[in-house]
C-alpha cells in the first residue's frame, strides 16, 4: 500500500503551485476547474511518484496554523544529501521564507531543516 496523493485547500492556488515547481521539481497539470461549485485544482507530481493536490472553492476558512496543533502539521521532501538541504534552505531563507530550525541532525539521526513555506505550511526539508 502506498499514499496516492496528499491534498491541501489554499489561497492562492497559482502562487503554491509555482512555490512547489520552483523550489521543489513539481510538475503540475494543467488544473481542473468546476463551473458550477467554482472548485479549482492542480496535481503536483515529483519525480517519485507522490503527487499533491492543492485544491481552491469559494469561502473557505483560514485559521492560523500554529506548529502544535493536532492533525496534519508538514509535508516533509527528500532531497537526496545533506548539501542539497542546506543549498534548499538557504535559497528558501534567501526568499524571506522563515527557517524555524536546522538544518541539523535530529535525535532521531533525521538531518532536516524545517520552514514555513507559501501559506503559512510547515515543510520539512531532509536527506
Amino acid at each position: 500500500m502506498r499514499i496516492e496523493h496528499i491534498a491541501m485547500y489554499v489561497n492562492d492556488l497559482d502562487a503554491v503551485r509555482d512555490f512547489f515547481v520552483k523550489y521543489f521539481g513539481g510538475h503540475s497539470n494543467e488544473g481542473y476547474f468546476n463551473c458550477n461549485t467554482g472548485f479549482r485544482s492542480y496535481f503536483i507530481s515529483f519525480d517519485d511518484g507522490a503527487r499533491l493536490e492543492i485544491m481552491k472553492k469559494p469561502e473557505m476558512e483560514d485559521f492560523p496554523k500554529t506548529p502544535n496543533r493536532t492533525g496534519y502539521v508538514h509535508i516533509a521532501f527528500s532531497v537526496g544529501s545533506k548539501e542539497k538541504v542546506d543549498e534548499l534552505t538557504e535559497r528558501l531563507r534567501a526568499d524571506n521564507y522563515e527557517v524555524i530550525s536546522g538544518p541539523r541532525t535530529t535525535g532521531d539521526g533525521y538531518y532536516e531543516s524545517c520552514i514555513i513555506g507559501i501559506e503559512g505550511n510547515q515543510i520539512e526539508i531532509t536527506v
